[in-house]
This record gives structure tokens, sequence and C-alpha cells, in this order.
């Protein structure tokens, strides 16, 4: 995509928005997303496609929906996989321009938006089921079913479609001097409605969600340590999970926050206008991989789904060795019988 001298490329949860500059002088910013971006975006698409896949696979294939975690951990998986969906279109998209027609601009960023959302409200439903089976073991009893647990992932999807219903609304397919896909909303609340929407994703992408996590998991470390069978792989993984989130979303929140205040003209110079529109296409870089990363912490951490997936490996190898050998020995059969065939045919 070429960079021109009208417009200023700003990215944001992973889409292009085009805003006019109103200074007379325009700023003009090196479009480096234009091979930065597919190649990350590229790699993440291969490796969280590969990962929860995986998850699936075992989920499906070994495991019961017996609680809610199984249900949670099984939503979590869909969910990456509905954002990691929109990653190739994004890939191209960030490399040339926008070519999928406006269904497809809807869908597309739809997908992302709902991906993004549900992805990190599995990510906290699945802390307090974490925090009541071991801080409120007696009443988790009753609560940890896979009843529960579907009523409440279907309220975590209803909530994701209703937090990004606002963009995908006004999403579409934009001609200009090139071809764009990006919220066009009313000139009247241009202003209101473009803040409203980072402000949002900061509220209810990291401070509810980290705040939650931090609760739950503050509880369950003390709980864990007054317990005298305490395995410090155990208290490790609960930090892990806690640092992982906070490591990946938190810059990406606070640049978009700093980019949500351009709208007001807290910053004006172009070269703030440069920086921050180069740190938002590392940090939601940096963000994405979380999906990628869910698979290894909440999943594949744990002994249990390990010794699924190695069962399950171990069968589709056999099974392959199986089906290589199977033709040969049908062919072997075919031939002794046709000589067989043949032999009696000659002694008639």
């Amino acid at each position: 995509m070429d960079t021109t001298t009208e417009y200023v490329y700003i990215y944001s949860e992973g889409e292009i928005d085009y805003d006019s500059l109103a200074e007379h002088a325009p700023c003009v910013k090196d479009n480096i997303g234009s091979t930065f971006l597919p190649t990350v975006y590229s790699l993440l698409f291969v490796s969280g496609l590969l990962g929860n896949t995986l998850v699936l696979w075992v989920l499906i294939r070994c495991v019961k929906l017996r609680s809610m975690t199984d249900v949670s951990l099984l939503n979590l998986a869909v969910s990456d996989l509905l954002f990691v969906f929109s990653l190739p279109f994004l890939a191209y998209y960030a490399k040339d321009q926008w070519l999928f027609g406006d269904v497809m601009c809807k869908i597309i960023l739809g997908c992302y938006s709902i991906g993004f959302y549900s992805g990190i409200f599995f990510v906290t439903l699945m802390s307090i089921d974490r925090y009541l089976a071991i801080v409120h073991a007696v009443y988790a009893l009753r609560t940890r079913t896979v009843k529960y647990g579907t009523i409440a992932s279907i309220v975590v999807w209803i909530a994701s479609f209703l937090v990004s219903f606002p963009e995908i609304i006004y999403n579409q397919e934009i001609n200009d001097n090139i071809t764009t896909c990006r919220p066009k909303y009313p000139d009247s609340n241009l202003k209101t409605l473009k803040a409203l929407h980072i402000f949002k994703m900061n509220v209810l992408g990291l401070l509810i969600p980290f705040g939650i996590m931090v609760f739950c998991y503050s509880c369950i470390i003390k709980r864990l340590l007054s317990c005298r069978s305490i395995k410090k792989q155990t208290i490790k993984l609960v930090f892990l999970v806690v640092i992982v989130f906070f490591f990946f979303w938190t810059p990406y929140n606070i640049v978009s926050f700093l980019d949500a205040l351009q709208v007001f003209h807290v910053f004006d110079d172009c070269e703030t206008n440069k920086r921050l529109d180069l740190s938002l296409q590392v940090t939601e870089s940096i963000a994405y991989v979380h999906c990628c990363l869910n698979p290894l912490i909440y999943v594949f951490a744990g002994e249990k789904f390990q010794k699924h997936l190695a069962r399950l490996l171990l069968r589709f190898i056999d099974c392959k060795i199986l089906r290589n050998l199977q033709p040969t020995t049908s062919s072997v059969y075919s031939r002794s019988t046709s000589i067989v065939e043949h032999s009696s045919g000659v002694y008639n």
C-alpha cells in the first residue's frame, strides 16, 4: 500500500484507519507495516491455527466435557480460532489495500473484534473458575458443572458480540484514493465515537479483566501457600498466567489510549504521530501473540493433556503405518489370487 501526502496511516485493532490532516502541512508516515505486519500476521496465523486446532482435537477426541474448565477451554480455543481466521485477510490488507468487498469487510473485522473480546473474556472466566475450584472448593462442586459452564460461555459470546456490535455496524468498504475497510463514523459524533472505541477496549479489554485476574490469583496463591502439599510448579503457573496477560496486552492498550488522545489534539506534532503509529504496529503484534500462547499456558502445560495428546499422536502414527502397509498386503493377496486362478484355468 503506497503512502500519500493526504492521509496518515494509523493502525488500530488490526484495521487501517485514514484520518485527514487538519494542518496545512501534511504529516507523511512511512508505511512500515506493509512489510512488517504481513509477515507477523502470517506467522501468528500458522502457529495459532496449529495450536488451537490441537486443543480442539484433544478436547473432542479424548476429554469428555465434565466441568466448567473443560467447557471454557473448548470455547477459548474456538475464540482464538475465530480471531486467527481474520489474520490472512488483515495481512494482505496491510500489504496492499482492501480487495474483498463490503460484506467481507464487516465479516472479517467482525470476527476479529468478537474473537478479540471473547478470548479475553474466556481467560477471565477461567480465572474465576480456578478461584472457585481452589478457594471455595465445597461451593464449587455445585457451580463448576457443564451446565453452568455452558451458560457462562453463552453469556460471554453474547457479551462479546454486543461489545463488538457498534464497530460491526460502522465497518464498511470505502473507496477513496485507495480502497479501505474501516469504521465510518457519522461526522457529528466522529471524535466521540473514536474515543469511546479505544476507551472501551482499555476498560473491557484490560482494566476489568486484569483486575479480576489479580484478585482471583491472589486469593488462589494465599490458599495454596496455606497447604502443606503445595507444588512450586502450581504457583509458577499461576504467576505465569497473570504476567503473560499483563505483558502482552498492557503496552498495546497504553499506546491505543495515547493514540485516542490525538482525536482531541493532545498530540499534534508530526514526530509524535509517527512514533505512536510505529508503536501501535509493534505492540499490536505483541498482543496478538497471546492467542498463540493460550494453548501452551492453559492446556498443554497440564500433564493430563500432554498424555492425551501423546496418545492421539501415537494412534495417528499407527494408523498411518497400517494404511501404508495395507495396500501392499492387498496387492500381494490379489497377485497370489490371480496366480491361483490362472493356474487353475490352465489345468482345466
